[in-house]
């Protein structure tokens, strides 16, 4: 009942009550009955009192439908206007009809997805220049750092680890003679160290850079799920959709922010299947992925979790929004949103080219 329509209904019932009084109390004004005169005459067997009711009611009905109506019909799709830009559509504009109050909120709704369409463009271009400065600089440290730990790694606890499989594989020559339980403890030892020796090689192929290496977002996302689907018995499936023109800077954010994602899915959901899904339209890039883990409460997780926070930084600088939902025991969705911006950039830097 608090809807507009309902409230120009209720006006246009008060208005036509007291319209109605007005006039009868001027018919019958110089009578000596008064007002009693509208009960005492009759219309087809029936008092005109109850004929002013009931045109009280539908004159009421029928005037605030017809009013509301057009304004109902403009408040809506200001309120679908609103709804698209609180998702990050910042492209939807709200079409303008007539010049009153409602077309001027139009306008300024209108002019206030262009600025902030304009800012997100602005943000895009800052975090790819970002991204260009800094790359160099963190490349190089990354890089050096990882290097170092594998060479010492590789210097220094494979060595030994080779050297203790060498030295048990002798032992085990000379104790032929020996009592079973002594060969067994041997063979055990060199297990042991044969399988230190292949997990150090696992190690030591991890210690790669933790980005796209010069490869695409689309060939990142498949060797990362790829290696997901064969390491931890992951079921994944895969919606990528085919020629996705995303800029280097941007392409950075949203791998970084899905590894983490993925991290969260193998530390706390428990979950067996992992559909990921990247689809670009002509006005945004969706990335969406849905695991059948263990869910969790998203009032309580979003207050203290570091991970959740670091997604939703990366993507609000590349000026995109992150929607998290979660059922306990169902399972979790995590999609952002990325309005695209840079496509006019791209066109104007092919034509200038």
């Amino acid at each position: 009942m608090a809807r507009l329509q309902w409230q120009f209904i209720r006006h246009s019932f008060i208005v036509s009550l007291l319209t109605s009084f007005f006039l009868i109390f001027l018919v019958t004004y110089e009578d000596d009955r008064g007002l009693l005169l509208v009960f005492d005459r009759d219309f087809v067997g029936i008092p005109i009192a109850i004929w002013m009711i009931l045109v009280i009611v539908v004159t009421g009905l029928m005037s605030g439908y017809i009013q509301a109506a057009p304004i109902r019909r403009r408040i809506d799709q200001l309120v679908h206007g609103a709804t698209r830009y609180e998702r990050g559509t910042f492209s939807h504009r709200v079409e303008v009809e007539g010049e009153d109050e409602v077309a001027e909120l139009a306008e300024r709704m209108n002019g206030m997805a262009q600025h902030i369409e304009e800012q997100v463009a602005s943000l895009q271009r800052l975090s790819k220049e970002r991204v260009k400065m800094q790359e160099t600089v963190k490349k190089a440290a990354v890089t050096e750092e990882r290097q170092r730990l594998a060479r010492d790694l590789h210097d220094a606890v494979s060595q030994q680890l080779f050297a203790i499989s060498m030295m048990t594989a002798a032992i085990k020559q000379n104790l032929q003679n020996t009592s079973d339980s002594t060969a067994v403890q041997v063979a055990m030892v060199e297990n042991m160290a044969n399988t230190a020796q292949a997990e150090m090689r696992a190690l030591l192929l991890h210690l790669r850079p933790a980005h796209l290496e010069g490869k695409s977002l689309e060939e990142g996302m498949h060797t990362l799920l790829n290696e997901l689907e064969q390491k931890y018995q992951v079921k994944v499936h895969t919606i990528i959709d085919q020629q996705l023109s995303i800029p280097r800077g941007i392409e950075d954010q949203l791998f970084r922010m899905i590894q983490e994602a993925i991290s969260n899915v193998l530390r706390h959901a428990k979950a067996t299947q992992l559909e990921f899904q990247m689809r670009q339209t002509s006005q945004e890039l969706k990335v969406k992925l849905i695991d059948n883990g263990v869910g969790f409460d998203t009032k309580i997780v979003h207050q203290g979790s570091y991970g959740l926070h670091t997604m939703r930084e990366r993507i609000n600088e590349i000026g995109g929004t992150l929607h998290i939902v979660s059922v306990p025991e169902k399972g979790t969705q995590i999609e952002a949103n990325i309005p695209i911006a840079w496509k006019e950039e791209q066109d104007d830097s092919n034509t200038s080219s």
